[in-house]
């Protein structure tokens, strides 16, 4: 709002310096941005560089307290959990019964939460609650015309997410509570125990999308009123087109008559299955069916449509550009989809062979046929006798990444402790795990169980929001190999004083070699005058 999208190092610095909670705030910018397939646009509120800086000092100070306080189903916008947490956590709660499943979103979530209701909430006085209100009542400056802002978190401000956590905590609570009152019964007739009634419900929210699943459809229809009236309280409202009654198995106990739902880009379904190949509950009997977790169709049509415009993009460039710039995009795919089913149901497959035609159609512009566009772009690589690659190097040839080359498995991912904070001071847990995310390298994993998550320069664990870099023990500069045996993981600040160091023999090194070469020289042309003077003589 101010004019200044970028501060330099030096401004940064003396910005720590300034900032105070005084309880005011400038207007947000309004920025509109289109949401992902959709005509529809989201609104965006960015605050300016002194605010977003004070929000930041905020949210340091209050998200240790409230990752202490948050329920262990919420997963969006915590550090330490991630999209595949939950849907894990899907997986355990129905691969050995079927249940209904409530899958709902909040109707503009961020845009209506309850002032007062929020700051009721966040329980803080005096400066903090001041501040806090001046942010969410600095109003928006859209189009240079100012909006007053009565209800919502700005999107795009530092602490929204938290805030927006903090206003939906407690729902989890809510529906446990009416659990421990309903009459349910084990199979044989008894009545169920408090600890098994609230382990039959599960709720798991990600931001502003949340499932209920039971296994009782009357349970699952007065959740939905439950948390109707507990969202009313705080300004919010289900989204209708959004919410429905589904069944993980049967298509007739679904409201549309589709089994199965879609919940952070991944379908989860059941289909039923034979006895040889359905799986089996913890006791060993035949569940009757299997439970499948795989991309959903919107995800993989954009994925796609994604590819296509990438080449249609590349359409005048040469073939090792192309690849460079579509390996990143199909590998970032991948690795979100890598702890699912998209493998054992073939959907990987099916998408290399769409990819391939888009690139047959590719070559075939390029060169202005199929047979030549054959015979330039696809080689034979080593047992692999249809690849597109380029050959750059016959020793090494740049090669298109295939979908299907990723190892992919729902039962691989491990799930995040519920109980369990990146504050808690849990180091050994925390800091070994971070090889177990879904976007750490497979080297940079490998190298962290090996350290057992631990920084060889200073000996100190890594924490969750570490920046963690790969050194050379013998830098490349001083002899050192790109072998396992001379690689480690180091703090990025250790890594910088490393380096630092390295500079200096790198420096000295070559400083010695200077002089030899010069001793060298001089040696020779001293031997060459002796031989000209006795060959003068």
């Amino acid at each position: 709002m101010d004019g200044v999208k970028s501060l330099s190092p030096e401004t940064r610095i003396c910005l720590t310096g300034q900032l105070k909670l005084t309880g005011k705030s400038k207007p947000t910018r309004r920025v509109w941005i289109p949401k992902p397939g959709k005509e529809e646009k989201r609104p965006l509120g960015i605050p300016t560089m002194y605010d977003r800086a004070l929000q930041g000092v905020v949210k340091a100070a209050l998200e240790p307290e409230w990752e202490a306080l948050f329920e262990a189903s919420s997963y969006g916008f915590r550090p330490g959990r991630s999209c595949h947490d939950a849907i894990r956590h899907i997986k355990d709660s129905i691969q050995s019964k079927a249940k209904y499943v409530l899958d709902a979103d909040i109707a503009k979530c961020f845009d209506r939460i309850n002032h007062n209701a929020l700051l009721q909430k966040l329980n803080h006085k005096g400066k903090v609650r001041s501040q806090v209100k001046a942010w969410l009542k600095s109003g928006v400056i859209d189009q240079k015309v100012f909006a007053a802002t009565k209800e919502g978190t700005p999107q795009g401000g530092v602490c929204s997410p938290l805030l927006a956590n903090i206003a939906l905590h407690g729902l989890s609570q809510k529906l446990r509570t009416y659990i421990v009152g309903v009459p349910l019964r084990y199979p044989n007739g008894k009545s169920m125990k408090k600890d098994d009634k609230i382990s039959s419900l599960t709720y798991i929210r990600y931001a502003d999308d949340f499932v209920v699943l039971h296994s009782e459809k009357a349970v699952i229809l007065r959740c939905r009123e439950i948390i109707s009236d507990w969202l009313n309280d705080i300004g919010l409202e289900l989204k209708p087109e959004k919410t429905r009654l589904t069944h993980s198995l049967l298509c007739e106990e679904s409201e549309d008559g589709i089994a199965g739902f879609n919940f952070l880009g991944f379908n989860i379904i059941q289909r039923s299955a034979g006895k040889y190949v359905s799986a089996r509950n913890k006791q060993g009997q035949v569940l009757g069916f299997n439970t499948f977790i795989t991309p959903t169709k919107e995800s993989v049509k954009n994925h796609l449509d994604k590819i296509g415009e990438t080449l249609k993009a590349k359409m005048n460039a040469p073939q090792g550009d192309v690849i460079a710039t579509l390996n990143p995009i199909i590998r970032g795919w991948s690795n979100y989809y890598k702890f699912s089913d998209a493998k054992t149901c073939k959907i990987l497959k099916k998408i290399d062979n769409l990819t391939y035609l888009k690139l047959r159609r590719w070559g075939k512009r390029k060169t202005g046929s199929t047979k030549k566009a054959s015979t330039k772009y696809w080689h034979k690589v080593g047992k692999k006798n249809w690849v597109f690659s380029a050959i750059m190097n016959r020793a090494k040839p740049f090669i298109l990444m295939e979908h299907d080359e990723v190892e992919c498995s729902s039962n691989s991912y491990v799930k995040v402790k519920g109980d369990i904070s990146p504050y808690d001071g849990n180091l050994v847990y925390w800091s070994t795990r971070r090889g177990r995310y879904p976007d750490t390298p497979n080297r940079k994993a490998r190298l962290l169980r090996y350290q057992k998550g631990i920084c060889l320069w200073c000996n100190l664990r890594f924490r969750e929001d570490d920046i963690i870099e790969e050194d050379h023990i013998l830098a490349r500069a001083l002899g050192g190999k790109d072998e396992w045996e001379n690689l480690q993981l180091l703090h990025g600040h250790c890594h910088d004083e490393k380096t630092a160091l390295d500079l200096i023999d790198i420096r000295d090194n070559n400083i010695a070699k200077y002089f030899n070469e010069v001793n060298n020289q001089l040696s020779k042309t001293s031997w060459q005058w002796i031989d000209d003077c006795l060959v003068v003589n």
